[in-house]
């Protein structure tokens, strides 16, 4: 296996060990989980778990829900059970090695009431791409293209189920009708921008398998002030406990039908 290292994630209660060199997870798998508010006794699939981030801190915000992790790359997915393994985690997430695009509700045990994921950005071909594999694969459709992982989401998905993403809000328009040409309706939105001055840089997105039009676009998540301090909103994506929302039709489970 590649080299690793351990990090200490909220508060010491998280150590999560990734690769010194290659694939490292980023703030976006880190809002992403923040995004989510699953609830006891749902079962989630996390496609393209890489060191298992996202998994980890669903299954540590939300113990009684069941969580299987999909990783493509086998060093990577090696490392996720390591992690879940050391985290005390193992009766909550199963990490299963494998190419989502050909893998079945069998393969991965059964229904999924929520599907979340931090695909590849960018398009293949555009950009300069990494000369390290991993990293090329994480960043790029290489491996994976935006249809192929939209398939994969409403294959996996019960109806009504949710889909969860990150995406380039370059991409937008790309994410938003791909949704819905397979099925899924965009339901809540959320644009990430560095500050108040500077325009969006990811895009938050849960959408419904078989929802009837209309989404709600939340306030803009803003990753930091003005002093160039992380905002204390973007800080409690790092937190075990964050504050919950008193707004009901934010909640993960809640909007538009």
């Amino acid at each position: 296996m590649t080299e690793a290292e351990g990090e200490l994630f909220c508060g010491g209660r998280l150590r999560i060990r990734q690769p010194r060199c290659g694939y490292r997870f980023s703030i976006d798998a880190v809002l992403l989980a923040g995004f989510l508010r699953p609830r006891p006794g749902r079962r989630i699939a996390d496609l393209g778990t890489g060191c298992g981030i996202i998994a980890l801190l669903l299954a540590a915000r939300c113990p009684k829900t069941r969580i299987v992790a999909v990783e493509l790359q086998e060093e990577l997915a090696e490392l996720a059970r390591e992690n879940v393994r050391r985290n005390g985690l193992s009766t909550v997430i199963e990490v299963v090695g494998g190419d989502l695009r050909r893998l079945s509700r069998r393969d991965l045990g059964g229904r999924f009431d929520a599907v979340v994921s931090n695909p590849p950005f960018r398009a293949a071909g555009r950009g300069r791409v990494c000369r390290n594999d991993g990293r090329a694969v994480a960043r790029h459709e290489i491996t994976l293209a935006l249809d192929d992982l939209l398939q994969a989401a409403r294959r996996l998905l019960d109806p009504g189920g949710r889909l969860a993403l990150i995406y380039d809000a370059g991409r937008a328009a790309d994410l938003l009708c791909g949704m819905r040409a397979h099925g899924l309706e965009p339901k809540r939105l959320r644009f990430v921008h560095g500050t108040a001055r500077h325009p969006a840089r990811m895009l938050l997105v849960e959408a419904r398998r078989g929802g009837r039009p209309g989404v709600l676009v939340e306030p803009p998540l803003l990753l930091f002030d003005a002093q160039g301090g992380c905002t204390a909103e973007a800080q409690a994506c790092f937190e075990l406990d964050p504050e919950p929302r008193s707004d009901p039709a934010v909640d993960f489970e809640a909007g538009n039908r």
